[in-house]
């Protein structure tokens, strides 16, 4: 800003500061320094005697993104003014919309004026419907694009992963490499490293992966990074150490990716050592990281490690904890059984819990068959949050493990009443390209005939090796044959004898599963890991299990 001023002093000095040239040239020196010079900026802008089509479009520029209502309040300015909008103006003006999440509407302004065939502004509206999660509407825009350009496809690459379309993503992806015209560059390979992310494809992480070295896109830091999340993500944490160490250069964003793929498979001790020599590197750790941190200390029950990473953020980066820091803590100590000092934690928290921290703790107590405690916990959540499924469910969930059925069948009422339905689960395999799922107790499937009859085979198989059904997960107030009959169809053992029954000789089943995994399904995994040779690898909700001759990577504590 300090060379902002004194240019802007000096053309004062030499009476240019009323030349329209000048100005602009002024204000196009503003658009490297947003978002600081906004304000100075505006005042400039002021000044002009009679703003052209340019100097609207650079202060509109200037706004676009960390402004958008400024940015947009300036375009109508510009339009009562009677300043015309040129083919510059919508890009800048879109840009804008899609971070207020509007602009629909100029799509038929853009039509009027006859800027739509021009492929900036079409690349912008992709952009758009994108955000605003109008995905047919983006796709028939840019199927009529003629020609398209790499922003285009990258657009709608990124508008398919943002909105959960992600075979599409892929999909396209794969059109892309027969275009002649067009040279993939590092955007769209992040576009498409986040597909296989959420898709949990590993064999298609590999091959996209081969693709970056054969295109010579080179390991920069935010490629090498987003390839550490994909394989940690893809179930596969040491393909992630391996890219680390390939990186020539890496950031704080970089270590907080490993740290947290190692916290989530289970390998803490590894996390803490690589938080300690991120600090040894010379690299100054930021909010992210410590969590990443806190995360690692929590799922490895380093109670300790835990304490002095938290009380090191304020006594030696003078780094203020936020709330989510404060609800690391609360789910370390909650995991670890100490119920009473997390409650009490959380009380004495100097900013106020909010429902997610309230929800860890009862989440800790139902683990720890702590009743008291929970009807507290649940008592605060309904004061910030009263329709969570995942509430009623936990409680649910302890009164029915405790045999109290009455209360059980209250919190179920409730549930009606309020017109709130649980989450079913769902599991997801992807073999071969294919993506296959599973629901809990569901027959869509249409080998679901053979799978039933194959699992109960399965079933039969582990128990004689020792598995014995934990029932005290079925909720239920009915015989132990049907809570076995309830158990045995969760969404997670189908997955895995799906691919017991027709991929006899894969050696590794990788699931995704969007809730947690429950103890049975934990316990009937580890015994068929062990009877059948397989290694098991299960993404649920919170971290990562990795099943292999009877043991888990978590060590039973998750």
């Amino acid at each position: 800003m300090n060379n902002l001023y004194k240019l802007h002093a000096q053309l004062i000095k030499t009476r240019q500061h009323e030349n329209p040239l000048s100005l602009r040239s002024l204000l196009q020196k503003c658009v490297a320094l947003a978002p600081e010079a906004m304000n100075y900026a505006r005042a400039l802008f002021t000044s002009f005697p009679s703003p052209d089509t340019f100097a609207y479009n650079t202060i509109i520029r200037i706004h676009a993104q960390h402004s958008p209502i400024h940015a947009f309040s300036l375009f109508n300015q510009m339009r009562r003014a009677g300043v015309p909008p040129d083919n510059f103006t919508f890009p800048f003006v879109l840009k804008a919309c899609a971070r207020f999440k509007m602009g629909c509407d100029i799509h038929s302004l853009i039509v009027k004026l006859g800027f739509d065939s021009d492929i900036h502004v079409q690349n912008a509206l992709i952009n758009v419907y994108g955000y605003r999660g109008f995905v047919e509407d983006a796709t028939k825009l840019f199927d009529e694009m003629h020609p398209k350009d790499l922003v285009s496809w990258s657009t709608m690459i990124t508008c398919f992963v943002n909105n959960g379309f992600v075979c599409e993503a892929l999909a396209l992806f794969q059109r892309i490499q027969f275009e002649e015209n067009v040279q993939l560059d590092g955007v769209v390979m992040l576009s498409v490293i986040s597909a296989i992310s959420s898709l949990g494809a590993l064999e298609l992480g590999i091959w996209v992966h081969a693709f970056i070295v054969r295109s010579g896109l080179g390991l920069t830091v935010p490629l090498g990074t987003a390839l550490i999340d994909m394989y940690s993500r893809c179930g596969s944490i040491n393909h992630s150490i391996k890219v680390f160490y390939e990186m020539p250069a890496r950031n704080v964003v970089t270590w907080t990716a490993l740290i947290n793929g190692l916290a989530v498979h289970g390998r803490c001790r590894e996390a803490m050592k690589a938080f300690d020599d991120m600090r040894k590197s010379g690299l100054k750790p930021d909010y992210s990281i410590f969590t990443s941190a806190l995360v690692a200390c929590s799922h490895g029950g380093l109670l300790e490690d835990g304490w002095r990473i938290f009380e090191s953020m304020r006594n030696e980066y003078h780094i203020k904890p936020t709330v989510e820091h404060y609800g690391c803590m609360v789910d370390l100590l909650g995991r670890a059984g100490l119920l009473r000092e997390a409650f009490k934690f959380v009380e004495e928290m100097p900013i106020k819990p909010n429902s997610v921290i309230w929800r860890t703790l009862l989440g800790a107590c139902v683990n720890h068959n702590h009743l008291e405690l929970a009807e507290k916990a649940r008592e605060r959540i309904n004061e910030l949050d009263p329709h969570h499924d995942g509430d009623y469910v936990l409680l649910s969930n302890l009164y029915g493990g405790v045999g109290r059925w009455a209360e059980k069948a209250g919190i179920r009422n409730s549930m009606r009443e309020n017109r709130i339905t649980k989450e079913p689960g769902r599991s997801l395999i992807n073999i071969d390209q294919v993506v296959h799922e599973f629901i809990s107790g569901g027959n869509s499937h249409p080998q679901w005939e053979e799978i039933r009859k194959f699992l109960l085979s399965v079933i039969n198989s582990v128990k004689v090796g020792g598995y014995t059904p934990i029932t005290s997960t079925v909720l239920h107030d009915i015989e132990e044959e049907e809570k076995e009959h309830t158990l045995g169809y969760h969404s997670e053992k189908l997955a895995v004898a799906y691919v017991l029954l027709n991929y006899r000789d894969r050696r590794t089943i990788r699931i995704i599963k969007n809730l947690r995994i429950c103890y049975d399904c934990h316990n009937f995994m580890k015994h068929v890991s062990d009877i059948f040779d397989k290694d098991i690898i299960i993404r649920d909700r919170n971290r990562f299990h990795h099943f292999s001759k009877g043991s888990c990577s978590c060590r039973d504590y998750w």
